[in-house]
């Protein structure tokens, strides 16, 4: 695997990091998605190779924001090695659709500038957070899908290609052929619940760098057997992924549900023209607002302050955080 720092350090954007060693407290926080995710079917191991990954990916963030390096550079960073990860829904875990491929979604925002890149529906990128971040930088646009986000790609060398099946993975497909099964006996009139180990995945990162700015990316597979070329709030900008100057959020769970109620975009308009604290405004949002029309899922996020949220409804969501003191950590289920 090539270090998300070479492949990184390689995309030339306008946005670049500064020089300066932090002067003021910064904050990272992480999710690999957020869903049914039980102890029992999560073996010892299996947690401790996700956790440091999720290590890995608050490294990487983190170095960028210790440095003195942008919150647009530290969640990239972060997002990239996710994406590189078997473990997440993302990038080189990503879910299988109903045709037996790959069609990845990703979003990235800078809140201070409200500058947003997204692209949906990518096939042939190792990378979709770069593709979004090249959108954002290198276009007049703000959202590409499918073949026209593949068009694009085209014109940055930069952004490393793959061949669609590079994405695959046994387990991924195994959920596949459970989903298809599922879905034929649904149709014969049985009532099957969910299996255990099925979740709703996205990878995202949130951060607030030294000088205030606050940044949002976030990248996924979508969800299971998805069909008609079918788009989730991942890379919608104000229902998964959504930063100002006073809140960045990137959301995980049914999209559907995120899509109906802006989810992203209502946290952060309570926190910026309510004056709400984050806290309240992410735990309503997630666990009150979204249940109660059916969905799930949880979200990430940080206010101007650094104060850090990680709501979920949902058994389990894989988090990891860097407070500003510089206290850090991961969690996979809800904590004592």
């Amino acid at each position: 695997m090539r270090p998300w720092s070479a492949l990184f350090l390689s995309m030339a954007f306008a946005a670049g990091s500064a020089a300066a060693a932090p002067s003021a407290p910064t904050a990272l926080v992480i999710h690999g998605g957020a869903g049914v995710i039980t102890r029992d079917q999560l073996s010892e191991a299996d947690e401790a190779a996700l956790r440091a990954d999720l290590d890995a990916a608050l490294d990487a963030g983190d170095a960028v924001l210790k440095r003195g390096g942008t919150a647009l550079d530290a969640v990239t960073a972060a997002v990239q090695v996710l994406e590189d990860s078997p473990w997440f829904n993302a990038g080189k875990g990503a879910v299988f659709t109903a045709d037996g491929t790959h069609e990845l979604d990703a979003a990235i925002m800078e809140g201070h500038t409200r500058r947003a890149g997204a692209v949906a529906g990518v096939r042939t990128v190792r990378h979709p957070v770069l593709l979004a971040r090249a959108v954002m930088a290198h276009s007049p646009h703000v959202f590409l899908a499918a073949d026209g986000a593949e068009a694009f790609a085209d014109t940055r060398p930069e952004l490393e290609r793959v061949d669609n099946r590079w994405f695959d993975t046994e387990r991924r497909r195994q959920q596949l052929e459970a989903a298809k099964d599922r879905e034929q006996r649904q149709a014969a009139g049985e009532s099957i619940p969910l299996p255990p180990g099925a979740y709703f995945g996205t990878v995202g990162a949130v951060a607030l760098d030294a000088n205030g700015h606050i940044a949002v990316a976030t990248s996924t597979g979508g969800m299971t057997n998805k069909r008609w070329g079918r788009i989730g709030d991942a890379p919608v900008i104000g229902a998964g992924t959504y930063a100002n100057d006073q809140c960045g959020i990137s959301a995980t769970g049914w999209g559907e549900f995120y899509l109906r109620t802006v989810a992203a975009h209502d946290i952060c308009a309570r926190v910026s023209l309510r004056g709400d604290p984050i806290e309240a405004a992410a735990e309503d949002v997630i666990n009150r607002v979204i249940p109660a029309l059916g969905g799930d899922g949880g979200a990430i996020g940080l206010d101007a302050r650094g104060t850090i949220v990680m709501p979920f409804n949902t058994s389990g969501m894989y988090r990891g955080w860097v407070k500003p003191d510089g206290s850090r950590g991961t969690a996979v289920f809800r904590e004592p």
